[in-house]
């Protein structure tokens, strides 16, 4: 019923926010005679953010064109290589004219990025990808809202998250293939990555975890207290809903997004009330630059994807109540997830030093699971000064945590880094075998 009185109040305060956005014009056209009375500012700048805080928020757009290699701009396609009822894989293709440039590129070391299915959309991850491109062929998942997912497709559980990231790993081809991933799925990537070395499949070269709950009990913060300190039961009862008829998913239980916003903004009130209000004095200042930064940021922060329920669960009780990964019972279809079984794959995590997402430790914990991969394929960064955020977007990311990112990567596309790794896991399901026998 929430969602549908949610539906309800959104379908009401359409008008109202078209309205305001045509008055907000009205009194800042500078054709416009309403534009020289007094207070004629304050009113346009009030009006558009009464606009902006009733409007509804569409799914962002990447917006990534063109990207500098080496100095050339370079043209960039979003491709769909691959598509699931509930993910599709996007790939952002580059083109350019320049021989030398064409070359470089078409040697440089492939990337999936499995962005996190948490709220926002994969657009959230902008700024890691439009970085990575400068050095990379980026791939990265871009997840279906649940809510135009039709009932008949059937449910999407955590095992099918990690079913749908072994496909993409294994289309693009895992034997030269890196995966960063971000937040959320941190622990189902690890999971997908640890099966696919039980089987004594090909796992990729490398695999960046940043700023992960893969051990939720350390250093938790107010969001691993949420799920930790709430019973599963609670959950299904309070935050699970039913898509309403107006949707293709109608019927599907979710975690809708609206409820996972009013989360988001719950956690910092202030600062978004503060920030608002900045808005306000921009507009009315006339600073554009400051104002268009605020839009960018909202557009994006403000648009929300629904999850499908036995996901969400699954996560909560997986993830943040069994630590079933840390614990070793996470069992997936019948196959024990062991991380210690990863051998020719090496390993970076990254945390940022102001998480208030993923606590201190929580991303680092990997290190001790992945006991397979040799010490010396092993690598931790700490981004100082760096929020959940700023580990991969903003200048923290493109200056900071990046340049680690890309030269751990390098160091184990090509080379005697990734000839060794590759080697000792050889070497080592050799040992293996012989010990069965």
């Amino acid at each position: 019923m929430l969602y549908q009185l949610y539906e309800t109040q959104r379908a009401l305060l359409s008008p109202f926010a078209e309205f305001a956005s045509a008055s907000a014009k009205l009194y800042s056209h500078p054709l416009s005679p309403f534009t020289h009375l007094p207070l004629s500012q304050r009113v346009s700048a009030g009006l558009d953010l009464m606009h902006r805080l009733a409007k509804e928020y569409e799914k962002p757009a990447f917006n990534i064109h063109s990207v500098e290699v080496d100095g050339v701009d370079v043209a960039v396609q979003e491709l769909v290589p691959l598509e699931m009822p509930f993910c599709r894989l996007l790939r952002f293709k580059r083109y350019t004219d320049d021989p030398a440039v064409l070359a470089k590129m078409k040697d440089q070391p492939t990337v999936l990025v499995v962005a996190p299915l948490s709220g926002h959309h994969s657009t959230l991850l902008r700024d890691t990808v439009r970085q990575l491109l400068k050095d990379h062929k980026v791939f990265i998942t871009d997840w279906t809202d649940a809510r135009f997912v039709p009932l008949e497709v059937g449910p999407f559980h955590l095992d099918n998250y990690i079913a749908y990231v072994q496909d993409f790993i294994r289309h693009i081809g895992a034997a030269d293939c890196h995966v960063i991933s971000v937040c959320q799925p941190t622990v189902p990537v690890l999971a997908a990555i640890s099966l696919m070395a039980s089987r004594g499949e090909a796992t990729p070269r490398s695999m960046t975890m940043m700023g992960g709950p893969i051990d939720a009990r350390r250093s938790p913060t107010a969001v691993n207290n949420l799920a930790m300190n709430r019973s599963f039961s609670w959950f299904e009862n309070n935050v699970i809903y039913r898509v309403p008829p107006n949707y293709p998913g109608a019927g599907r239980a979710v975690y809708p997004g609206f409820m996972q916003h009013t989360g988001f903004v719950a956690m910092n009130p202030d600062r978004h009330l503060s920030s608002h209000y900045d808005y306000f004095l921009d507009l009315v200042r006339g600073d554009d630059d400051s104002a268009e930064s605020h839009r960018q940021f909202y557009d994006e922060y403000n648009a929300v994807l629904d999850m499908p329920a036995e996901y969400y669960l699954d996560t909560i009780k997986t993830v943040f109540q069994d630590f079933a990964l840390v614990n070793g019972t996470w069992n997936v279809k019948g196959q024990l997830v062991r991380p210690q079984d990863i051998q020719g794959t090496a390993l970076l995590t990254v945390e940022g030093e102001l998480d208030d997402i993923s606590g201190a430790g929580q991303t680092r914990a990997a290190h001790a699971l992945c006991s397979g991969i040799a010490p010396e394929h092993q690598y931790h960064y700490d981004a100082v000064g760096a929020g959940h955020y700023g580990i991969f977007s903003g200048r923290r990311w493109r200056e900071k945590v990046y340049p680690e990112v890309r030269d751990f990567i390098a160091k184990y596309d090509h080379g005697e880094a990734a000839a060794e790794a590759e080697a000792q896991a050889t070497v080592s399901k050799a040992r293996k075998g012989r010990a069965k026998t």
